[in-house]
């Protein structure tokens, strides 16, 4: 007992030398340093936010294992934390786990004395490439954000050029006539009001327009807007376009449950980035006002309408 009591001594003993010394490491690169220094910090935060959310994701996963729960019935927050990437629930935590084994080689490099200098040297010159969003900065984030936003608006265009073209074989000429309307006002810079998508929703569920029916260079576009690889045969893209609208459809009614007054400010905008909109320099008025048209029309579909989404 006494040698276990000795030994902790020493280690408690060494871990508070440790954390002066690195005390003063942090003033002084916060002094001398100070640009080096905002590096530095995001590291150690992101570190500290990478260690928290796996435990986060192991409690809610005990959770779900215990109470027999699934994916979509957890609270939206808890749904939102497992989603991590754009896939449908059977895989959602694939992106969680790419990030971790992303993020290996950086632990890694980090585990001598000071070599988290080599870290910060990465962070500066290849942040988006090398590094997860926890080592992001504050601006990084928001300029990452709207990089992948312009590369998912270059595919919009082509998306309404593909509805607008299989509208021609609609054999409903009223709707057929009103679908080709709206692709041009969208085309034109304009925004369809919710009950005008809502009232051409039955177009959606066969073909030419249903998920199944249509052309391969339409799926690759919708998947590019999902920011999901183009780069797979088309059943798999169809089922994973599927998958991805089907997870957003279970989060939509887990936050309508919730209620948008309860969300955050990065909650909010985290939402719409996912769903489409750049929400990066918008407020939190202007992210609920288009979220609450949004889940007006999501939590309205039925079946296969929700391929409208």
């Amino acid at each position: 007992l006494s040698t276990k009591a000795g030994s902790r001594s020493i280690l408690a003993t060494l871990a508070s030398k440790a954390k002066h010394i690195n005390g003063r490491y942090e003033r002084f690169l916060e002094k001398t340093f100070p640009r080096f220094y905002v590096l530095y910090a995001t590291f150690t935060k992101g570190i500290q936010a990478l260690f928290l959310e796996v435990k986060e994701i192991r409690k809610i996963k005990s959770k779900m294992s215990h109470q027999r729960l699934s994916v979509q019935q957890l609270p939206y927050r808890e749904m939102e934390r497992l989603r991590q990437v754009r896939r449908g629930a059977r895989d959602a935590v694939w992106q969680f786990r790419r990030d971790v084994i992303k993020a290996i080689p950086i632990g890694i490099i980090a585990i001598p004395p000071f070599a988290n200098f080599l870290v910060i040297v990465l962070m500066y010159f290849f942040p988006r490439q090398l590094l997860i969003r926890y080592f992001w900065t504050p601006s990084q984030q928001v300029e990452f954000l709207d990089a992948y936003d312009a590369i998912r608006r270059d595919s919009y265009s082509d998306v309404v050029k593909s509805i607008a073209l299989a509208a021609r074989s609609l054999p409903e000429p009223q709707l057929q006539k009103r679908l080709q309307e709206l692709c041009a006002e969208v085309q034109r810079g304009s925004q369809p009001r919710v009950a005008e998508l809502y009232a051409v929703r039955s177009l959606f569920s066969g073909s030419p327009l249903g998920l199944n029916k249509l052309q391969v260079s339409h799926v690759k576009a919708l998947s590019q807007v999902l920011f999901l690889t183009p780069h797979l045969p088309a059943f798999f893209l169809r089922h994973r376009l599927r998958s991805h609208v089907l997870e957003i459809r279970h989060l939509d009614r887990a936050m309508l449950r919730l209620g948008l007054g309860q969300l955050s400010e990065e909650e909010l905008k985290a939402a719409c980035y996912l769903r489409g909109l750049n929400s990066t320099h918008l407020g939190m008025s202007e992210c609920r006002a288009w979220l609450e048209q949004w889940l007006g029309l999501s939590c309205k579909l039925q079946g296969t309408e929700r391929q409208l989404l």
